[in-house]
């Protein structure tokens, strides 16, 4: 069984929400990221962390890709070229919203205060309204960013959708709003909300 330490409110969610969707039974250690009771499992205090048979994996992403290649679900197989689309999604993802909204969040309340600079998120909010419109193109009309196939690249997309909302960000279209909604919906997903 595996071990996940971090919050749910937090980047932990896309573990929690991908060992849920592979219905895969795991415990959760409710940590703050850089607290003391992270850092006594990850050393620098970085969430979320796994573990495994005694062994500490941390960076939700590269958590998200073992997992969905180990159980073979949530992703297509290495070497496919679906799976360098895939990949493709997840890097547009992590360069244009992740990278963008974390930012934004070293701006806010991260960095020490003589160092934050709110002006900067004029701009990436203006990245991040054109980068909502290359989702929507990339989403389609399909209901999964691979088609009719979910994967973790859907889970990293809702994921950053929540965390812009929160942060308020420019809004997402009626299309992506019903997409990150049908989503949100799913069994997986409010059960991992619910380890909070």
């Amino acid at each position: 069984m595996y071990t996940v330490i971090g919050q749910p409110k937090v980047r932990t969610l896309r573990v929690l929400w991908t060992l849920e969707e592979l219905g895969q039974p795991y415990d959760l250690i409710s940590a703050a990221p850089g607290s003391d009771l992270a850092k006594t499992h990850t050393g620098t205090g970085k969430v979320p962390a796994l573990v495994e048979n005694g062994a500490t994996f941390t960076d939700s992403i590269a958590i998200m890709t073992y997992l969905a290649d180990k159980h073979g679900a949530l992703t297509h197989p290495a070497g496919t070229k679906d799976r360098m689309v895939q990949d493709g999604h997840m890097g547009f993802l992590l360069e244009e919203f992740d990278a963008v909204l974390w930012s934004a969040s070293k701006h806010s309340f991260v960095y020490p205060e003589p160092l934050r600079v709110p002006a900067a998120k004029d701009s990436l909010k203006w990245e991040f309204t054109r980068s909502l419109a290359r989702l929507e193109d990339r989403l389609g009309d399909q209901p999964f960013l691979m088609g009719d196939t979910m994967t973790i690249a859907d889970i990293v997309a809702v994921h950053c959708l929540n965390w812009a909302f929160v942060a308020k960000f420019p809004p997402a279209s009626d299309g992506l709003k019903a997409y990150s909604k049908r989503l949100r919906h799913r069994p997986a997903y409010r059960a991992a909300l619910s380890r909070a």
